[in-house]
């Protein structure tokens, strides 16, 4: 009995991983409003860095948000805890350097439930900031998988469409990026699929880079070759 009471108030860490527009946001989203239901003291942190949909908001790509505060270091979200608090999400953990480990595993030491959220892979599929080290120490791991735009199948790469090929952070959403399955990924951003122009394009892109099955493509796509040419 006395055991058991103890792991009731014992904190702990969750990570929600996975490549971008996966869903991480609105299952972090989706745990707080849990946990808000069960009457817990919540709080929900964003780096300063995430500034693309609100600054006072943890958003999905969905538009589904809930208020939060942006920190520009993991030691200033320490500061912000308030005595009362259960439950602490953390999103886009990847864009906080390493010292977002230590805050993590200090608010679970104080039998707070931390919820992490971020990618678990750059554009290029490496290793993502802090997040190999929030994903050992972490007692759950979600990893989630979008769908890929070339393919359909299972995407757990982000693919970048613009931008640099060379710096690791370029903050976007649709306009920058692309979930992409491992075969259709590339790191290189040499083959860069058209996949919201035109269908006779995007047919031109699948005839010239087929690294998987493109099931996507149904038979009256791939009759476009027979009563169009390519522009």
């Amino acid at each position: 009995m006395i055991h058991r009471a103890r792991l009731s108030y014992s904190g702990f860490i969750e990570v929600i991983c996975g490549s971008m527009f996966s869903g991480k946001t609105e299952e972090l989203l989706r745990r707080i409003r849990r946990a808000q239901i069960a009457r817990q003291k919540v709080q929900l942190f964003k780096p300063v860095t995430d500034n693309r949909y609100s600054t006072q908001h943890v958003q999905s790509h969905d538009a589904n948000r809930l208020p939060s505060l942006s920190v520009e270091k993991p030691k200033d979200l320490l500061k912000q805890i308030d005595d009362h608090t259960r439950v602490v999400g953390i999103d886009e953990a990847q864009f906080f350097d390493d010292s977002i480990v230590e805050v993590a595993q200090k608010l679970a030491a104080r039998g707070i439930q931390v919820i992490v959220a971020g990618l678990d892979m750059d554009f290029k599929g490496r290793p993502f900031g802090p997040m190999p080290k929030l994903l050992a120490i972490a007692e759950d791991v979600t990893k989630l998988s979008a769908v890929c735009v070339i393919c359909g199948n299972a995407a757990s790469r982000t693919q970048r469409i613009t931008g640099s090929k060379t710096d690791q952070i370029t903050v976007g959403a649709k306009d920058f990026y692309e979930a992409r399955c491992r075969a259709c990924h590339d790191p290189g951003m040499e083959t860069v699929a058209p996949s919201q122009e035109n269908p006779v394009k995007l047919l031109r892109f699948a005839l010239e880079w087929q690294p998987c099955t493109p099931k996507v493509f149904s038979k009256d796509l791939l009759s476009i070759q027979k009563d169009r040419s390519f522009p």
